[in-house]
């Protein structure tokens, strides 16, 4: 197998056949009869391991239940009661074990909302919730009228920047849940023309270094806000007067473990100044190329070539484009002295500079197949090294470097272990051979899951919950831990029912029998890139 196409077709492969109830399934047999509507599957939809992780998985499965709102799932029902872009593709990535119908709804309503210049936007508001729920609300960022040049939708509201592009890698996975079902809903062929104009934004807009990566023009857009990353560029960022918005964030959360009120301030700003521009690129005071966004923007170009392969075309070109940003990622954000990668601040004097903080966001580039051998050989060292304690003194891997200055393990983003980014480093490192540490690691993961309630994110030491609980990532993510790799016997499900509903699949999202979601009234949400 080329090696080019592993990430996608090795240890992101199919999911075997498994159930909620029933007889064992047989390897080989006769597809599933037609469902209701017609369409006949080529696989069964709900994943149930047996054994003592089925408790694990019922309690998961019920979190991702809990957070549907008839089109998509929200992050929480009381702190995110919208819909989050990087957020759906790791939700879609879980629910496919449930619900390959469901995880594709997840992809479409988000997709539904891309701009017409490609960009997918960061947040999709739930038009039910009251506007002081959140902030920053719908009128905070005006996406139909300050981004009427940009293409924004004109009956749907969201917010103007955007988060990393795992999006193409989510809908691959979800397609090879269930291919019949996709093929006979022509999901990928729906999805490949968005994806496309998603990553050519990306890779022609947000050049904004001319060497080839993205950069962000928001730590909200990284999605880790609170790094410490962002300190030297966001010390350039004239915050906004505290009086002129309102932190929901802190309704919820306490205050030392959330971004400074100075922080926010900064936030607000650049924002602001982005939506007053017309969300036009290249003009602000904060342009950083980060290893993470871009790592999953290579990831995501693999897997868009495999989607294209299943449509008909070679995918070869976009392989191609995929190996030649993952030699960009190296000559641009690769310190071999630090043995990791760094983030590079483009408005640091001409050329840009790398910034000297050492955040989980340099391990993560472990998840590209083509990464050269002796590079992940040295990330998997500075995993396990005294500064993110893989397999020693943490027990997940945190967020940022546990001997710096900035640690803290409460403050978002600023330590605590955050369960998507441990996954894609199990994933990582699977992929490059290092099987006992992923499996250690996967171990974890899972107990930590489990014990936090499924928590947004935890104390990288003790595992202590922080954050919301009932976290749709983190429940959706243990789902896709259980069953891959997973040893249990894989089982099926009762024929033409569909694993979170109580409806024939083919009613889709929102049919008949399905709950109408409704927003806790008391809840107040805060920020979240």
């Amino acid at each position: 197998m080329d090696s080019t196409t592993q990430l996608t077709a090795l240890h992101w492969g199919p999911v075997a056949p498994v159930r909620t109830s029933g007889t064992p399934a047989h390897a080989s047999g006769p597809p599933s009869p037609p469902r209701a509507d017609g369409v006949v599957r080529s696989g069964p939809p709900v994943y149930d391991p047996g054994g003592p992780s089925g408790s694990l998985h019922l309690r998961a499965s019920r979190v991702l239940e809990g957070n549907w709102t008839g089109t998509s799932t929200v992050p929480s029902r009381g702190l995110y009661p919208h819909q989050w872009s990087w957020d759906s593709a790791f939700i879609a990535i879980g629910l496919r074990h449930l619900s390959p119908l469901r995880a594709q709804t997840e992809l479409e309503t988000l997709l539904g909302a891309q701009w017409a210049d490609g960009r997918v936007p960061h947040i999709v508001f739930n038009p039910s919730v009251p506007l002081d729920a959140y902030f920053p609300s719908p009128d905070f960022w005006r996406s139909s009228s300050a981004g009427r040049a940009a293409g924004a939708p004109r009956t749907l509201q969201t917010s103007g920047i955007v988060q990393p592009p795992v999006h193409a890698l989510a809908v691959w996975l979800v397609h090879r849940a269930d291919p019949g079902l996709s093929r006979a809903r022509s999901f990928l062929s729906r999805m490949y023309p968005r994806l496309a104009a998603w990553h050519r934004y990306l890779l022609h807009r947000r050049d904004l270094g001319g060497g080839g990566l993205a950069s962000v023009v928001h730590p909200w857009e990284q999605g880790m806000d609170n790094s410490p990353c962002w300190d030297a560029p966001l010390g350039r960022v004239t915050p906004a007067p505290a009086r002129s918005f309102r932190r929901a964030d802190l309704d919820h959360g306490a205050p030392e473990d959330r971004p400074t009120d100075l922080d926010y301030g900064r936030y607000v700003r650049l924002a602001a100044d982005y939506r007053d521009r017309g969300y036009a690129d290249g003009g602000g005071e904060f342009a950083v190329e980060d290893p993470l966004f871009n790592a999953l923007l290579i990831a995501s170009e693999h897997a868009l070539a495999e989607i294209a392969r299943e449509l008909g075309a070679t995918g070869t070109a976009r392989h191609a484009r995929a190996e030649r940003l993952t030699a960009a990622l190296v000559e641009r954000l690769w310190d071999p002295a630090e043995g990791m990668f760094f983030c590079r601040d483009q408005r640091a004097g001409r050329g840009g500079a790398l910034i000297p903080e050492r955040s989980v966001a340099g391990l993560l580039p472990l998840v590209l197949p083509a990464l050269p051998r002796d590079i992940a050989a040295t990330l998997v060292r500075t995993a396990c090294g005294p500064r993110f304690g893989l397999g020693g003194a943490a027990r997940l891997v945190p967020s940022y470097d546990l001997t710096g200055e900035a640690f803290d393990p409460h403050r978002y983003w600023r330590g605590p272990a955050w369960f998507n980014t441990n996954w894609l480093l199990e994933r990582g490192l699977r992929l490059h051979g290092e099987h006992g540490r992923a499996d250690a690691l996967r171990t974890a993961l899972l107990d930590t899951a489990g014990e936090s309630g499924f928590a947004e994110y935890v104390d990288p030491f003790t595992g202590e919950a922080c954050g919301a609980l009932g976290f749709s990532w983190t429940a959706a993510l243990t789902l896709d831990l259980l069953h891959e790799p997973s040893g249990a016997a894989p089982v099926v499900s009762p024929q033409g029912r569909d694993a979170l509903t109580d409806t024939a699949p083919g009613t889709g999202a929102g049919g008949a029998g399905q709950r109408a979601y409704e927003f806790e009234a008391d809840a107040k949400g805060g920020d979240r890139g």
